[in-house]
């Protein structure tokens, strides 16, 4: 029971169908055995970026599809639904990109992004330590300025792809002022100092890698700093407000795949002589998972589509995040519930949605952030923008 979807152009109901596909043959017949065996699917990143799903939300000339967010973020869902641990990875992937597509170089961006676009090389995003993560302001890992290069020491935290990728998007302070201490810089896989410890071990997302990166007298080519020094928090706040839209997409396709399969299962299952589904009680359940679901698709789109005209969506985003993993929780709890015993065992795959939908209510900053990111808004609102077209 796919989404109905309202989009914007043909292109983008091209990319639909095309992702359909790709999640129907090349993501469905492997999920299972790879998140029971937490094996990372790492082929699967190439096949995307192949298709050119990698790219969707960034510019034609770097090698991207220069696609709105609002059409990427629908993408990202389809993902989800099949897979939540590769929707996830493409979601970290393009969060760290971001800083070089948006702060890099002409040179930098001409140099790197194409690859990274394209899936050649996956990304990880290295921004949270083990004593900060959601103040990163408080963060300790130092790069410090040795001639053309700085040496990079400190440990990041919760990193997805962590062991995993060819390059990492990573946070070090370069100076002691909280806000303006800290500086951002593109490290290859493989530097010298530069390490993963074992992997996680997770309630759910078996199938994506997170570990701990360690740094030790990493050293990194000035060129290879994305941005001014001293800008990296701004880079990285940036950063989140794209990365928590991502999310929210992850979380609502989530809860989407577990009421197709709570509705398929309440069509087939009898009991009293007909099928749960025609049941009030329980059909009262999938009618509140089905309004959780539309309410998150929603909220997210409408942020999106303040990032595609420029707006400011910090704060929707924040909400985006908020309410869509929540709902996810929930909606992936009443699968279970609508599944009764059959729902706990994990020879269906409800439990495994439930236990992927609790992280997404953490990651991306808690949703306890989220609210103080809403509040702090509203408190310095004035009022809004209107606008007609995207013009003020």
């Amino acid at each position: 029971m796919p989404a109905t979807r309202a989009l914007p152009t043909e292109e983008a109901v091209e990319l639909i169908q095309l992702t359909r596909i790709l999640a129907a043959k090349e993501l469905a017949p492997r999920v299972a055995e790879a998140e029971a065996d937490e094996a990372f699917p790492r082929d699967v990143f190439r096949t995307l970026g192949r298709s050119g799903l990698l790219g969707l939300p960034f510019a034609e000339e770097h090698g991207g599809a220069d696609q709105p967010y609002e059409v990427y973020l629908q993408v990202l869902e389809e993902i989800a639904a099949v897979w939540s641990s590769v929707a996830v990875g493409v979601s970290v992937h393009a969060l760290s990109c971001f800083p070089l597509s948006r702060f890099g170089t002409p040179e930098q961006q001409a140099e790197w992004l194409p690859d990274m676009l394209g899936g050649e090389l996956l990304g990880a995003y290295c921004l949270s330590e083990p004593h900060a993560g959601s103040d990163p302001a408080a963060m300790r890992t130092r790069a410090v300025r040795d001639g053309d290069h700085y040496v990079l020491n400190g440990a990041k935290a919760w990193t997805t792809h962590g062991g995993h990728a060819d390059f990492y998007t990573v946070m070090a302070r370069t100076s002691e002022d909280r806000t303006r201490g800290v500086s951002c810089f593109l490290v290859p896989a493989g530097t010298p100092g530069l390490s993963a410890d074992p992997p996680e071990r997770k309630m759910g997302l078996t199938g994506s890698a997170t570990a701990t990166m360690r740094l030790d007298g990493v050293r990194v080519p000035v060129e290879r700093r994305i941005g001014q020094e001293g800008e990296g928090l701004k880079i990285a706040l940036a950063s989140l407000d794209c990365g928590r839209l991502g999310i929210s997409a992850v979380a609502t396709g989530l809860a989407q795949g577990a009421l197709d399969h709570a509705v398929r299962y309440a069509r087939e299952r009898e009991t009293f002589g007909k099928p749960i589904i025609e049941h009030q009680g329980l059909a009262f359940v999938l009618a509140d998972m089905g309004a959780a679901v539309e309410s998150s698709r929603a909220i997210a789109l409408a942020a999106a589509r303040l990032k595609d005209q420029g707006l400011p969506f910090t704060r929707e985003a924040a909400i985006a995040k908020l309410v869509s993993t929540d709902n996810a929780m929930k909606v992936t709890t009443d699968a279970v519930q609508v599944l009764g015993g059959y729902g706990y065992t994990r020879d269906f795959p409800v439990e495994r949605y439930m236990r992927e939908a609790k992280v997404m209510q953490i990651f991306e900053g808690t949703n306890q952030i989220q609210r103080m990111i809403i509040s702090r808004a509203l408190d310095r609102s004035e009022g809004g923008l209107l606008t007609v077209l995207g013009k003020e």
